[in-house]
């Protein structure tokens, strides 16, 4: 079995920060590409941010210069670090991660629960 397991996200003021960790837990073998996806109401899914295990990361135009994505690969984790946050960051906030298990072979892409992240005055 294996989980990610998001935690950080809550209500924060205009302008302040938030930051988002993910954990993933299980039967890992290997973690390859780990990435922040979001989803407002009524809206699909976009990507966020993304970070390869040797650290090169990318980011959507929309989390530039206010996001910084992390990972510490001894956990398994990465971290998003927000700030200058606006109403329209506004979101579901859901960790991504291709892996590949212990004793399985093929690599899998796991989603975590989301965390809300709301920004609102």
């Amino acid at each position: 079995q294996v989980q990610l397991v998001e935690s950080g996200g809550g209500l924060v003021q205009p302008g302040g920060s938030l930051r988002l960790s993910c954990e993933a837990t299980g039967s890992i073998a290997s973690v390859y590409g780990m990435g922040w996806y979001r989803q407002a109401p009524g809206n699909e899914r976009e990507w966020v941010a993304d970070i390869s295990p040797g650290g090169r990361t990318g980011y959507a135009d929309s989390a530039k210069g206010r996001f910084t994505i992390s990972r510490d690969n001894a956990k398994n984790a990465i971290y998003l670090e927000m700030s200058s946050l606006k109403p329209e960051d506004t979101a579901v906030y859901y960790c991504n991660a291709a892996l590949s298990r212990v004793g399985i072979s093929g690599t899998y892409n796991y989603w975590g629960q989301g965390t809300q992240v709301t920004v609102s005055s």
